[in-house]
């Protein structure tokens, strides 16, 4: 009877959770799930919508909202980033019209440097242009809560704070997940501040911030190496090495086609 009832129960669990929406790959993963006891969650588009707005424009002294704006907008024109949809979202608001750049690199958890007429834009965290020295960069330091500095040719242009929202069902899962005795970790290239608030009100047990794709795969590994049963719940292309390699790797349906096939078990709708 046990040979024939836990194959059944595997195939029944499977098309169970296909109605809820949860696409499980196989039977493996469904039993690797019993051993699970740290959820690793990435923040943007997972416990957020993944549709950040810009709440807030800070031009430096002498600079206008609509040259900073507009800085920003041609430097985010090739990005898929939805930082850069929002600050694209606002450049059209305004009527700015773009002019798309020469050049453009963009650099995970870092930035984005573009060139348009022979002058340099770049975008980016507070942590980047730090250590690039670039001047003026520390009175903005108190804005780094989800914003990015602008600078143009070398001269800091201000900084605009995006925000993303959080999933109103964030919380409830946080807690359901807490009451099967599972440790949850928010994992997030964002800063300590947005990750802290975040974080804090969602209730989960610890927060890694500022890390760079490669780093959530060292978190993954590091958890792995200690014995834990790890679960990675991402949305990106950013997540997609620490979803393959998780005990279990859960993709959100709205994530990027390289995320989903990463991923044991997708869940959609």
């Amino acid at each position: 009877g046990i040979a024939v009832g836990t194959p059944l129960a595997i195939l029944g669990a499977i098309g169970r959770a296909a109605q809820d929406g949860a696409i499980i790959k196989g039977g493996l993963y469904l039993e690797k799930l019993a051993e699970v006891d740290t959820i690793l969650l990435d923040k943007t588009g997972t416990l957020t919508y993944g549709t950040p707005e810009v709440m807030e424009i800070r031009p430096a002294n002498g600079v206008s909202t609509e040259s900073l704006i507009e800085a920003a907008a041609i430097a985010e024109s090739q990005s898929e980033h939805p930082v850069a949809k929002a600050i694209l979202s606002k450049a059209s608001q305004m009527g700015i019209r773009i002019h798309h750049p020469a050049q453009f690199d963009y650099t995970p958890g870092r930035g984005i440097v573009a060139e348009i007429d022979g002058e340099e834009i770049a975008v980016g965290n507070w942590i980047h242009f730090q250590e690039e020295g670039v001047k003026g960069t520390e009175a903005m330091r108190g804005t780094s809560d989800g914003a990015v500095l602008v600078t143009r040719g070398g001269h800091l242009l201000g900084s605009i704070r995006v925000a993303d929202l959080v999933r109103p069902e964030a919380k409830v899962a946080i807690q359901n997940l807490k009451s099967m005795g599972l440790t949850t970790i928010l994992l997030t290239g964002d800063s300590k501040t947005v990750a802290g608030a975040v974080g804090k009100g969602l209730g989960v047990d610890e927060i890694s911030a500022e890390l760079l794709p490669e780093q959530k795969l060292q978190r993954v590994e590091e958890l792995l190496a200690q014995g834990k049963k790890v679960v990675m719940v991402g949305d990106g292309v950013n997540d997609a090495p620490a979803l393959a390699r998780a005990t279990v790797g859960v993709a959100m349906g709205s994530g990027t086609d390289v995320a989903r096939e990463s991923a044991d078990i997708v869940l959609i709708g």
